[in-house]
């Protein structure tokens, strides 16, 4: 791809150096080697991208080489092993990279991510409410809809409710926080508004097994036999062996 290729050119470039020896090298320079290490750190991000996470260690090991306390290598690598299932490691590697960069919201957002990942919900919460605290980071309102969806997991509804919100305030197009916002509306029995945030999630989001079962409740809610029978029948075709069918076909 281009931008690998582009990566790759730099790296190599940084790597030989000029025809002469000595200072003029670009890795015998602070700016050099921070080049370099950054240029290993997107090269592997893009493979991890790729869905290449064997071949994403590489570069990063070598951006660790030139310097082992670099946050963006520690983070990446985090990645890596939480993508391959090694949740021990992943932890480590995101604490080394928030032991440099204590207060980075995506830091904080990601470990936080990956604590709820491994349904340590107390834990990610305080991650999460770290990462709110920067009222400039630009995926702040990532932070709010985690939030709100860890709230839920803790069964604090109407703490989830405010976070949400907050989430939809700062940007509308989260089909997360919507579906979870029609949920909680719809256990509320607070019926139209749970079927506006339901509409609004369909136009931006396919459909999955949850989301399912909540429009065949909506619209058997609201009397609409045919629009409840065709979700039913997708969550049939699409997802049989879940537990959402299961529920389903106990409630017909």
């Amino acid at each position: 791809m281009p931008l690998r290729l582009a990566l790759l050119l730099l790296v190599a470039s940084l790597s030989v150096g000029c025809v002469s020896s000595g200072s003029d090298s670009p890795l015998q320079t602070g700016k050099g080697r921070d080049e370099a290490r950054a240029a290993y750190v997107q090269l592997g991000l893009g493979y991890l991208r790729q869905g290449l996470s064997e071949q994403a260690k590489v570069p990063l090991q070598k951006a660790l080489a030139l310097d082992n306390q670099d946050a963006d290598a520690n983070a990446a690598l985090a990645l890596v092993f939480q993508a391959q299932a090694e949740p021990e490691l992943a932890d480590q590697y995101y604490q080394k990279a928030l032991a440099v960069r204590p207060h980075d919201p995506r830091l904080l957002n990601n470990y936080g991510s990956f604590l709820f990942q491994q349904e340590r919900y107390e834990q990610a919460s305080g991650y999460f409410q770290q990462a709110a605290t920067d009222t400039l980071y630009p995926e702040r309102s990532r932070v709010f809809e985690n939030l709100g969806v860890t709230s839920v997991r803790l069964g604090q509804r109407e703490n989830a409710r405010q976070q949400l919100e907050k989430a939809l305030h700062l940007n509308q197009r989260q089909p997360r926080a919507l579906l979870e916002m029609a949920q909680l509306s719809f256990e509320d029995r607070h019926y139209v508004p749970a079927r506006d945030y339901y509409e609004r999630f369909s136009l931006l989001s396919g459909q999955n097994a949850r989301s399912l079962l909540l429009g065949v409740r909506l619209a058997t809610v609201h009397e609409e036999r045919d629009k409840a029978a065709r979700f039913g029948q997708q969550l049939e075709r699409l997802y049989p062996g879940t537990p959402e069918y299961q529920q389903y076909l106990s409630e017909q």
